[in-house]
């Protein structure tokens, strides 16, 4: 079953709000092994809603929308429907009893624009909304299904979960789909696409490779779609293996975790602690990893050394290195990775020390230039790299090559 997703609301497209909505249904459908082809936003007008679903319908079995069924009157789906379907409202009075159940709940008056979301298509199903006043409706034309539920996240994800997955489950007929993925460090998506070149070759029609790029890592996902889901799980598997051994030579872990989870699970298990010495990046290591719940479990803390004073009294950086080599040097980051570790006791150091822009130090170094360091139990190695411009992009790629190298050596440890 080919589905298409819509979601209405101007607030989306001015990016007053995020559409998290068509993301969670996706995930939803995957599981159950519907086809996803398209999701769209679309404005709150007739003539947008009606476009979008003239174009889902050429395509898709199946189209879900969400938004646009509240009170007020810029609320024009359940009415674009209606017509769009050539029906005609009529009262759901137990509907309505359901609503007024509600507001005397609250203590708030029951008025007639309520009255209205009562109103409902005959030709449709009623989707009873147990978490608010509108109701979900589901439409059928020529073997073909439109879903309009409300665009409130909770209230959309409890009308999925009670009402529609339901229905279409007992629909059935989906091919079963799995999935697997592999995050790979330390390697960009031509050089792996070019090693993969052989692999890609063996793939059997119904799996797909995708490659997903991200700052700092490369995701590279299988996905099949089969009729017989042991198959599908064992053919997975078994290629799954084969993908990893390509890049046995590099730090490549199964799953979707982020680097922070991994490191977080890797130093746990190890029962090891890591400390942070930070200069360019200006705690947004610290702060990236402090996202993570229970990282007090081996992340001892940080110190921001922005100025060479603090890089000397806080973490023992000496006077002879930074004028031989000045503040942005590969021995400095190593001395402050160093000085941290030793502050602290932990395991594991980061340090980083740069030029993030858009002025430069005292230093030979030019504008984006990085190092960082890593300080391990019996060694400290330091990386150089250049970010380029703007300050923005210097201190977030400076953050995930951090974090990215902190992996790759508890990896090499294991």
């Amino acid at each position: 079953m080919k589905t298409s997703i819509v979601t209405i609301g101007d607030e989306l497209l001015l990016g007053q709000i995020l559409d998290t909505n068509s993301q969670w249904i996706a995930k939803e459908l995957h599981q159950l092994g519907v086809e996803l082809v398209e999701s769209v936003s679309v404005s709150d007008s007739k003539q947008a809603i009606v476009n979008s679903l003239d174009h889902a319908l050429s395509q898709s079995d199946l189209v879900i929308i969400t938004g646009g069924l509240g009170p007020t009157k810029d609320d024009i789906t359940k009415h674009t429907l209606t017509s769009y379907f050539k029906d005609e409202l009529e009262l759901d009075v137990v509907v309505m009893n359901r609503i007024k159940a509600i507001f005397d709940k609250r203590n708030i008056p029951f008025s007639e624009l309520n009255k209205n979301q009562a109103m409902l298509p005959k030709k449709a199903i009623t989707l009873p909304n147990l978490l608010g006043t509108p109701s979900g409706m589901w439409f059928e034309k020529e073997g073909k299904i439109v879903i309009s539920l409300p665009g409130v996240p909770y209230e959309m994800k409890g009308l999925m979960l009670g009402e529609v997955l339901p229905r279409l489950r007992k629909i059935g007929g989906f091919l079963y789909q799995e999935y697997q993925t592999y995050v790979l460090y330390g390697l960009g998506e031509s050089s792996a696409a070019d090693m993969l070149d052989d692999f890609e070759d063996i793939l059997p029609d119904f799996i797909k490779l995708a490659y997903l790029p991200q700052p700092g890592r490369l995701t590279l996902r299988l996905t099949g779609k089969h009729q017989e889901k042991v198959f599908l799980q064992q053919t997975i598997a078994t290629l799954g293996e084969k993908l990893l051994s390509v890049f046995k030579d590099y730090s490549i872990v199964k799953g979707t975790e982020d680097t922070v989870a991994l490191v977080k699970k890797m130093l746990i298990a190890k029962q090891k602690t890591l400390a942070v010495a930070e200069s360019c990046t200006g705690g947004a290591i610290a702060s990236y990893i402090t996202l993570e719940s229970g990282v007090s479990s081996f992340f001892l803390g940080g110190v921001v050394a922005y100025h060479a004073n603090l890089k000397r009294e806080l973490l023992g950086v000496s006077d002879k290195i930074i004028e031989k080599h000045t503040v942005v040097s590969a021995e400095v980051a190593k001395a402050m990775a160093r000085g941290i570790q030793q502050k602290t006791g932990a395991n594991y150091a980061i340090a980083t020390t740069g030029n993030a822009g858009p002025s430069t130090d005292n230093t030979d170094e030019t504008l984006g230039v990085v190092y960082v360091s890593i300080a391990a139990e019996n060694q400290v190695f330091v990386e150089r790299f250049d970010f380029g411009q703007p300050r923005e992009k210097v201190i977030e790629q400076a953050k995930n090559k951090a974090l990215e190298m902190m992996l790759k050596e508890i990896l090499k440890n294991q």
